[in-house]
């Protein structure tokens, strides 16, 4: 008989956690996964997933038997010995991290001796040296997660590296731990808790940083008439930059990167470094969620009165992630103008109805567009590619114009259909 693999703790079923869970029992572990939301817990227990990731429910539905949801820690701990720590951490108001939900996961390991705490969950440089100093005998593992949304499963299952950081005493679940991820066949990287700690943060503040830097080259393109299309992928080939998050656009947004470039930034800060760098990232990228409003401005003069159609509200495509998200910024700087914005996303709505109270939220991008004295592309969902621009949309907006946030859509073709046409750095 095959050898029974290693029951694994997921505590915290969020989308981090459910992915995780998720793909372990792919993987063939049965999983035992908490979550203080009992409203969520029992959706989960029904084979429902409260959250948008492609390819998702199929993999839940398919490993139902593996997957144990629960609001309890004992079974959890009765089952496991490797927790995977997956609860939010999100900024305060200081901009340091909320460790409050993994304070709370720790306070309930009562035989620390026993099991080891996986952190997945993002926590600032330091975090594992402080848990150990409270609580000496328990083995704690680093092992950040770098799931992108939208992608989060080919992410897990084919990822690019693992990295697993643990302190001497605690080698030998640090092991456990990379056998888990052995059939992966990924690349994996041993070190210290610390320095797997700075890994995470280090490297979701890089790639913002290249995109900071991309939007800062499109903003002088559009001042000398250079395309940044051009630019970016002339920089690309070369190798010691590549091609990746290369996109100028109208900014990142999200529950990582925003967050993460703060925490390491106010980590630095505390530490009595001033990252100078990321100041200005952080800086670029929420002026260029605005510099939008202005290209509305130049063709339409004062907002005041004006029809504004949003396509797109999550913050990327194939997510309900409306965190951080570009649309909530416009809508806001729209309605500041005296301008009605109409938007519409393909799955984003309902989570984005609160903090989009007094703009009407469409059934359809035509619905958003009918009437729009301008339209504004926020996020490259496929379907806005798909629609008839030259001849439905035309017809029923009140004004030709399109601004398009991601350099999306066909600038050739719609200008050519009569719009007027605003990209970024073009």
């Amino acid at each position: 008989m095959p050898e029974a693999k290693e029951p694994i703790g997921v505590v915290g079923v969020g989308w981090v956690g459910l992915v995780t869970a998720a793909c372990f029992a792919e993987l063939g572990h049965d999983v035992w996964a908490r979550d203080i939301d009992h409203e969520k817990v029992a959706r989960l227990t029904r084979g429902e997933v409260p959250i948008h990731e492609p390819g998702l429910p199929e993999l839940v539905a398919r490993n139902r038997e593996r997957l144990h949801f629960t609001t309890e820690m004992a079974p959890v701990l009765e089952h496991a010995r490797l927790l995977f720590c997956c609860v939010d951490t999100p900024p305060t108001y200081s901009g340091d991290a909320d460790l409050s939900r993994v304070e709370a996961v720790v306070s309930e390991l009562a035989d620390p001796d026993d099991h080891a705490l996986v952190m997945k969950s993002t926590v600032p440089v330091g975090t594992g040296a402080s848990i150990k100093r409270r609580l000496p005998g328990l083995h704690y593992v680093s092992n950040p997660e770098f799931l992108k949304e939208g992608s989060a499963i080919e992410d897990f299952l084919h990822p690019d590296r693992v990295v697993i950081g643990a302190d001497s005493d605690s080698e030998a679940f640090a092991d456990r731990v990379e056998a888990l991820y052995a059939p992966l066949g990924a690349p994996v990287v041993r070190t210290d808790v610390a320095s797997a700690e700075m890994i995470k943060l280090a490297s979701n503040a890089f790639l913002a940083t290249k995109i900071s830097f991309i939007n800062e080259i499109a903003n002088v393109c559009e001042e000398v008439g250079a395309d940044v299309a051009e630019v970016a992928r002339g920089m690309g080939l070369d190798e010691r930059i590549g091609p990746h998050f290369l996109r100028a656009g109208a900014g990142y947004g999200g529950s990582c990167f925003p967050k993460d470039v703060q925490a390491l930034k106010q980590l630095a800060g505390n530490s009595g470094y001033h990252f100078q760098l990321l100041t200005a990232v952080i800086d670029v990228n929420e002026l260029q969620k605005r510099r939008l409003v202005g290209k509305l401005q130049k063709h339409l003069g004062s907002l005041v009165g004006k029809e504004v159609a949003l396509l797109g509200i999550a913050f990327k495509p194939n997510t309900d992630d409306v965190r951080e998200a570009t649309s909530l910024v416009l809508a806001g700087r729209l309605q500041s103008e005296g301008a009605t914005v109409r938007a519409y996303d393909p799955v984003a709505r309902e989570r984005a109805r609160p903090l989009l109270a007094n703009a009407k939220l469409c059934d359809s991008a035509l619905e958003a567009l009918e009437g729009a004295d301008a339209a504004v592309l926020v996020t490259e969902w496929q379907e806005f590619r798909e629609l008839d621009w030259e001849g439905t949309v035309k017809r029923v907006m009140r004004r030709p114009i399109i601004v398009d946030g991601r350099n999306f859509l066909d600038r050739d073709a719609l200008r050519a259909a009569g719009f007027v046409y605003e990209g970024v750095g073009r």
